[in-house]
C-alpha cells in the first residue's frame, strides 16, 4: 500500500471508531460541559480543586521518579533525577499543605505564561505577515487577547487568584466538551 492509501484506510477506521461510539462521546462532552460551567460559575472552588489535583499529581510523581532513581541509581544522570524528584516531592506537599498560596504561585505563573505567549504570538504575526496575507491579523488578535489575559490576571493579583485558573480551566472544559457534543452529532449521522 502507499501512503495515502494508509492514510484514507486510517481515516475510514476512525470514522467507522468514532461513529460505533458516538453515545461515548457525547456523555463525555455533556459531562465536560457540565464541569466547565461549575467550574466558571464558582471559581474559586475551581481554582483550589485544581491546585490540590495538581498538589496530588506532583506528590506521586515525585514518589514515583524517587523508587526509579534508586532503582536505577547506577544510570548516568542519578544525582539530577534525584533532585528532580525530590522538587516534585517537595511541590507536591508544598501545594498539599498550603493550596491557597499554591493557588496564588499557579495564577503568577499562568498570568506570566499568557505574557509571553502574547508577546511570543505578536512576534510571529509580524515576522509572518507577508507570508500569511492578510490572515496574519488573526495571530495579532490572538496575541493582544493573551496580552489582556495576562494585564488582568497581574493586575488584579492577589484577588485574581480567587478566579482565574478555575474560570479559565471551565472555560476550556466548556469549549472542549462543546467540541465533543458537536462531533458525536456529526458522528451519529454518518
Amino acid at each position: 500500500m502507499t501512503l495515502p492509501q494508509d492514510i484514507a484506510r486510517l481515516q475510514s477506521e476512525m470514522r467507522a471508531a468514532v461513529h460505533e461510539h458516538w453515545k461515548a462521546f457525547l456523555i463525555e462532552g455533556i459531562l465536560l460541559v457540565i464541569l466547565g460551567l461549575a467550574a466558571m460559575i464558582v471559581p474559586p472552588l475551581a481554582s483550589l480543586a485544581i491546585t490540590i489535583f495538581l498538589g496530588w499529581m506532583f506528590l506521586i510523581s515525585g514518589v514515583a521518579g524517587l523508587a526509579l532513581t534508586f532503582w536505577a541509581r547506577k544510570m548516568p544522570g542519578f544525582w539530577w533525577s534525584l533532585v528532580s524528584a525530590a522538587l516534585a516531592v517537595g511541590a507536591g506537599i508544598i501545594l498539599l499543605a498550603k493550596p491557597v498560596q499554591g493557588t496564588l504561585t499557579l495564577t503568577i505563573v499562568v498570568g506570566a505564561y499568557f505574557l509571553a505567549e502574547g508577546v511570543a504570538t505578536i512576534m510571529y504575526a509580524l515576522e509572518h505577515r507577508r507570508e500569511l496575507s492578510e490572515r496574519w491579523s488573526w495571530l495579532l488578535v490572538a496575541g493582544i487577547m493573551d496580552l489582556l489575559i495576562a494585564a488582568i490576571i497581574i493586575a488584579g493579583l492577589p484577588g485574581s487568584a480567587l478566579w482565574a485558573i478555575g474560570l479559565l480551566v471551565g472555560i476550556n472544559l466548556l469549549f472542549g466538551g462543546a467540541s465533543l457534543i458537536g462531533m458525536a452529532l456529526a458522528a451519529r449521522k454518518g
